[in-house]
């Protein structure tokens, strides 16, 4: 394909709504992004909580921003997509600025000591609740207002729209935490949340439902709770990283930064990738994003074997490789399920994509916290927390390749 008939394409298989979705999805990414690639810390270093107790309200608050999607899906396609932007970007600019004022001054005298638990855990559930409207919602717009020639190539744009975001809000949140304080960059992530509803208001408009009739069946479920393993890894990079580069390298280095390598990689590769590709069978790309995941963790474990220092170039090296997997199995893993939704279900479908990663913050969280509190915060020996996590990559291989070659090919 040439570039004037890409460029053609790209104006003429895409209504309008599916940009103004997209556009308002890197906003709200860049205010997930750039509060989660410190979340581990502030809740540790400035609220003082210990890593346990860390990985249980990181747990909460991934675990459902990501499980409610399913039911969030569903109201969505009930009420409407505009419907469902307004009530979460209200409900995320209030609840960002929330989690924040816990760790201001202006506001130490106004939040008990005595129970910051239970307060964070309201907070975050709150802040959650709005969150889990975001995806179903934009995946639902990217499945309604593009044709069966762009589906794909859509799913890419919205990938690579989502590590934009998911680039610049680290960024972002590194240049506040430097020069204004760490809690100060959730009051970012609630600005940017407020001018996205503001956005909802004035230009999203609801996009007309033309999706056929499909059914779900149990080998959607086998193959959602696998992914649930890939998810485990993925999260702890932003459990485990941030806890090892402050401990073992500086505790004053641009965490969000490493960890936003992973976007600026998809950013620079996805839309090749993409291309590159297409022809790989859905099955072929998922697997190979789940042997790139458990490379990415046995690079640090072997590093520490063999004793090579992990520096913060060679943490960036395991994302980047972890990244390159991402890109080439996730958008098709949405257009698969794009796929299978009935008429009037597009969001609801897109929310049962988000139930792997849901699973995965329920346990992950608290399994990093549990695994770097109990091998690095005791035991010294921080490799075996990248061994265990790479291993929990060739178990999600294994079962993804036994998925593929005797599931999948059945009729249900």
């Amino acid at each position: 394909m040439t570039e004037s008939k890409f460029i053609q394409r790209l104006k003429k298989g895409f209504q309008l709504s599916f940009w103004v979705a997209n556009g308002m999805e890197l906003f709200e990414r860049l205010a997930y992004y750039g509060q989660a690639t410190i979340l581990s810390v502030f809740l540790r270093d400035h609220l003082k909580f210990n890593e346990v107790q860390v990985g249980q309200l990181s747990s909460i608050f991934g675990g459902l921003i990501y499980l409610l999607p399913i039911f969030a899906g569903a109201l969505a396609d009930k009420f409407g997509f505009k419907k469902a932007f307004s009530f979460a970007f209200f409900v995320l600019a209030i609840g960002y600025f929330l989690i924040g004022s816990t760790g201001m001054q202006a506001f130490s005298n106004f939040y008990p000591k005595e129970s910051s638990f239970l307060l964070l855990s309201i907070i975050l559930i709150f802040t959650a609740i709005g969150g889990s409207f975001i995806k179903p919602s934009v995946l639902g717009t990217v499945a309604l207002t593009t044709t069966p020639e762009t589906k794909s190539l859509g799913y890419a744009i919205y990938y690579w729209l989502v590590n934009m975001g998911a680039a610049l809000g680290p960024f972002i949140a590194y240049l506040v935490r430097d020069s204004y304080g760490i809690e100060f960059v959730y009051l970012v992530s609630a600005i940017s949340c407020a001018l996205m509803f503001i956005t909802t208001l004035i230009l999203f408009k609801e996009p007309q439902a033309k999706l056929d009739e499909d059914k779900t069946n149990l080998k959607l479920m086998i193959f959602l709770l696998i992914f649930a393993l890939y998810w485990i890894i993925f999260w702890n990079f932003f459990i485990v990283i941030p806890f090892y580069i402050s401990d073992y390298i500086s505790p004053n280095a641009p965490i969000e930064l490493i960890l936003s390598i992973g976007a600026w990689t998809i950013i620079i590769f996805q839309i090749p990738i993409n291309r590159l590709t297409k022809n790989i069978s859905t099955s072929t790309a998922i697997f190979i994003g789940f042997v790139f995941a458990a490379l990415s963790w046995f690079i640090l474990y072997f590093a520490s074997l063999f004793g090579i220092t992990i520096s913060l170039f060679l943490i960036g090296t395991t994302i980047f490789i972890f990244s390159i997997g991402e890109q080439t199995q996730a958008p098709r893993f949405y257009e698969y399920l794009a796929d299978l939704a009935p008429k009037g279900q597009a969001a609801l479908f897109q929310g049962f994509a988000f139930l792997p990663i849901a699973v995965a913050w329920f346990f992950g969280g608290t399994f990093g916290g549990w695994l770097y509190k109990t091998f690095s915060t005791d035991a010294k020996k921080p490799e075996l927390v990248f061994l265990v996590i790479g291993l929990v990559g060739v178990l999600s291989a294994i079962a993804m390749f036994i998925y593929n070659r005797f599931i999948a090919q059945r009729n249900t």
